[in-house]
């Protein structure tokens, strides 16, 4: 997969728990064969449920970078996500049950764990308990016990504990937990909502808060000292979870590498994932991936509404949002079906990437035609060049240029650059010349073309 333009797609399984029902998510890209170095399979925190887990762009490439190199297997815990509801919270015994039976139903013989916040005292019980069936033990931003004892003083004291809980039954599906769990993406509202609806369909907040009292029951000091396999503990420096409490952890099982990530957020795919999967990448497979290029060529599109701030006044507020969503949804369904990337917006203006410039073309055209339907008008720009890699984002001269082009086009013009045109032979696209323009702040002048 790490040599293709394959996406990860989830691949959606149910195995049967003594009644229950355990869902399985597995990567249908990566079949069980020589090539599978390593089968991963996620033990995650209480906010989970696993067809949900590739909806967001940053978590999606979190999830193909892992498949890249180990087969993930990921499961909802009982009572929660798409396995059966109304159960009482499980024992970590029954959920031991259950990652034997995902793991069976996946023909998974053997299989790194990885336990997120809570699901490390499940992963860490597991790998103590069946050694044959656990090839090596991967623990995030966990720690032994979660309530305050004589004897384990970092403890959450009942006090806090039950203000948490009562604060967990109030905001849940709210997406206010972001805040602490991820403040990196406080001011991320597309993250907020991604994650307000994961809150609402992993489980009720009665079920939540039931399941947490008995996770302020678990103690796993006595468990760390029996594991016997490789073991990673991987804590972020400033997680709302103390540093220290990943310490003591790694500290009490036998040869287990500790590694402090930078950040603050506890959510681990949230932010600095790549770091996070270099660091599992090395542990499982003996190498870490070569670092990407800072530098990528790619095709820019930016599309916007023409008239937008008379439309706007034209309709009201009420009414003129209503629009841009409905604009936005027709924007975001017609790059995602040539394969582009969104990578940002700015008022009813949107920027995209493709890996090939007919994509991109088609792609505008495309959108012309659709948000007819609104009784709106577009125009576009499309332009190929060098960018910086920015994160999720891109820079560069490039980008400027790409804006540019898109604000000479006219209405239900989709405007190409030359170096687009020159790229896009034999592709059945038809181009009009439309002369030489000054754009504005780019050196030189450009030939630009009306693509049809």
């Amino acid at each position: 997969m790490s040599a293709s333009n394959e996406r990860f797609e989830p691949l959606l399984k149910f195995a049967d728990v003594l009644g229950e029902l355990e869902v399985v998510i597995g990567d249908k890209a990566r079949p069980v064969v020589a090539e599978v170095r390593s089968r991963l399979v996620e033990a995650a925190a209480s906010r989970d449920r696993g067809d949900l887990a590739g909806a967001l762009d940053i978590i999606h490439r979190a999830m193909e970078r892992l498949a890249s190199f180990a087969r993930v297997i990921a499961f909802d815990k009982r009572g929660q996500g798409l396995s059966d509801r109304g159960v009482a919270a499980p024992t970590l015994e029954e959920r031991m049950d259950d990652v034997r039976a995902v793991m069976d139903a996946a023909g998974s013989e053997r299989a790194a764990l990885l336990g997120v916040s809570e699901g490390g005292a499940l992963a860490s019980l597991f790998a103590a308990s069946c050694p044959d069936r656990t090839s090596a033990l991967i623990l995030f931003g966990t720690r032994a016990r979660w309530s305050w004892a004589p004897d384990y003083p970092t403890g959450t004291p009942y006090e806090a504990a039950s203000t948490v809980l009562r604060a967990i039954e109030s905001t849940w599906g709210s997406g206010l937990a972001v805040d602490r769990l991820a403040p990196s993406r406080s001011n991320d509202q597309t993250f907020r909502e991604w994650w307000s609806k994961l809150e609402r369909m992993s489980a009720s907040p009665a079920d939540i808060v039931a399941l947490y009292r008995m996770i302020f029951e678990i103690d796993t000091r006595r468990v760390l000292p029996a594991i016997r396999v490789p073991t990673l503990v991987l804590h972020r420096k400033h997680d709302v979870l103390p540093i220290a409490e990943g310490r003591y952890v790694a500290e009490r099982i036998p040869g287990a590498k500790f590694v402090e990530l930078e950040g603050t957020d506890h959510i681990p795919w949230s932010t600095g994932a790549d770091e996070l999967v270099d660091e599992i990448e090395e542990f499982l497979t003996g190498a870490r991936r070569v670092p990407e290029p800072d530098r990528v060529l790619t095709t820019l599109l930016f599309v916007d509404i023409v008239g937008s701030t008379d439309e706007a006044a034209r309709l009201g507020d009420g009414k003129w949002r209503d629009l841009l969503e409905r604009y936005y949804a027709i924007v975001r369904r017609q790059i995602a079906h040539f394969n582009g990337r969104e990578i940002g917006k700015a008022g009813d203006g949107v920027f995209a990437s493709f890996d090939g410039p007919a994509r991109a073309v088609r792609s505008a055209l495309a959108i012309r035609d659709a948000v007819g339907a609104l009784s709106i008008r577009v125009r576009a720009g499309v332009h190929t060049g060098e960018c910086e890699i920015m994160g999720d984002n891109l820079g560069g001269i490039a980008v400027h240029i790409g804006a540019r082009v898109s604000q000479v086009a006219a209405p239900d013009e989709v405007l190409v650059s030359s170096t687009v045109k020159d790229l896009v032979a034999g592709a059945g696209l038809r181009f009009a010349d439309r002369g030489q323009h000054a754009l504005k702040g780019v050196p030189e002048s450009w030939k630009l073309f009306a693509a049809s």
